[in-house]
């Protein structure tokens, strides 16, 4: 597992076919910020921000969603107030009016990730690296048995690690079918194996790509693709190329 290498964008924002980019945004913005982001936000957006019981929830909600407007209407020359969301059947969001453009977006613990290609499936999660989460309660309920294999023969120092690469890269495939918990969890292997290649053992393996990084320290994220890319390119959100998220 690599550490990914950001860069700020520069100039207009284009997506060639055979590009995947991934943005990295913190969602601990300033007030004046928040409320520009909020503006871009659709009226049923804006109700389900007020629904938020916790003031940091509601507040995380508001840039994620305000930033991913920013993005996509970076990419199809639109004002961020225009983009229309759909949802499918089990909740992956697309755009209404492009079937080309697809995206893809996670957070945890103020990091968020946002996932970008074109005329491709994709899938992205990313985690905080958490000791106390990585138990082995939680791998018998959500991993396959190869995988809880493999995770109990590492060395005690990096298990907790491999437990988020195997989190990370099963949440991936999940989102990127788009079909939510219909697809058992344990009906498909990934390697876990920090350090080693990122594998997908599935009926359907054939069909993705899968890449694991870090994206910021004690972070793991873990992304899935439909078909072969030339170039994954790491983009930030603002000044901050080094950390965000903590």
């Amino acid at each position: 597992m690599e550490s990914a290498i950001w860069t700020k964008p520069g100039g207009e924002l284009t997506l060639p076919q055979n590009e995947v980019h991934v943005w990295r945004a913190s969602l601990d913005v300033d007030t004046s910020e928040r409320t520009r982001l909020f503006s871009f936000l659709s009226d049923d957006e804006r109700v389900r921000a007020a629904r938020f019981v916790f003031p940091r929830d509601r507040d995380h909600f508001i840039a994620a969603r305000g930033r991913l407007r920013e993005l996509l209407g970076g990419y199809l020359q639109r004002s961020p107030q225009s983009i229309r969301f759909q949802t499918g059947r089990y909740g992956k969001p697309t755009l209404t009016d492009d079937t080309n453009f697809r995206f893809n977006l996670t957070h945890s613990y103020g990091l968020a990730l946002y996932l970008f290609a074109t005329q491709r499936e994709l899938g992205i999660d990313a985690e905080k690296i958490r000791p106390e989460f990585a138990t082995e309660g939680i791998a018998e309920r959500y991993f396959s048995e190869a995988e809880r294999t493999e995770l109990r023969e590492l060395p005690a120092e990096i298990r907790t690690t491999a437990f988020f690469l195997c989190w990370t890269r099963k949440e991936a495939y999940v989102k990127a079918h788009g079909d939510g918990l219909q697809i058992p969890l344990d009906s498909f292997n990934v390697s876990v194996t920090p350090g080693e290649p990122e594998r997908l053992r599935s009926t359907d393996s054939e069909r993705w790509s899968m890449r694991s990084f870090s994206p910021a320290p004690d972070f793991v994220a873990s992304v899935l693709v439909e078909g072969q890319f030339q170039w994954m390119r790491f983009l930030t959100v603002g000044g901050d190329t080094n950390c965000v998220g903590q």
